[in-house]
């Protein structure tokens, strides 16, 4: 019997794969868990339905994430911060911070977990850089540039 897995079944196929398999398989454990349908024209419509609404999704974003990248990639942040004993910064500038003031200067949210600063939080003045990696594989850098407020 061919049938469309609803969920992923650990030796037999993944959420989405259409397998044949034992009639006597399908109707007792598959069909009746829920864990497969049969595979009629009407559930193979379906499941062409989805998955082309998956990839469209998956295209949409990766044209927006591209868009951001194309916009900010080899721009510099400036932040101002206090100035702390010898030239040292009152706290540090972290990642939230990063995404705080891209959010400020260019109207663009990112979130602070795509952003990671080389070396770790900035503890002193100056320019630096960091990294910013969207989903579907786009990453940029963008300079940091720290200076006394």
């Amino acid at each position: 019997m061919k049938v469309i897995f609803l969920q992923d079944v650990k030796g037999s196929g993944k959420a989405g794969d259409i397998k044949n398999v034992a009639d006597g398989y399908a109707r007792n454990f598959l069909l009746g868990k829920g864990l497969a349908v049969e595979a009629t024209a009407k559930n193979l419509n379906e499941l062409k339905g989805k998955q082309e609404a998956v990839q469209h999704k998956k295209d949409v974003e990766k044209a927006s994430n591209q868009e951001i990248a194309n916009v900010l990639e080899g721009k510099t942040v400036k932040i101002p911060a206090k100035a702390g004993n010898g030239g040292r910064l009152f706290g540090a500038v972290t990642s939230a911070t990063v995404s705080q003031e891209i959010d400020k200067q260019y109207k663009i949210s990112i979130d602070k977990k795509k952003i990671s600063l080389k070396g770790g939080d900035i503890k002193a003045f100056g320019d630096y850089e960091a990294n910013v990696k969207l989903s579907q594989g786009i990453s940029f850098a963008v300079k940091v540039s720290v200076s006394e407020e």
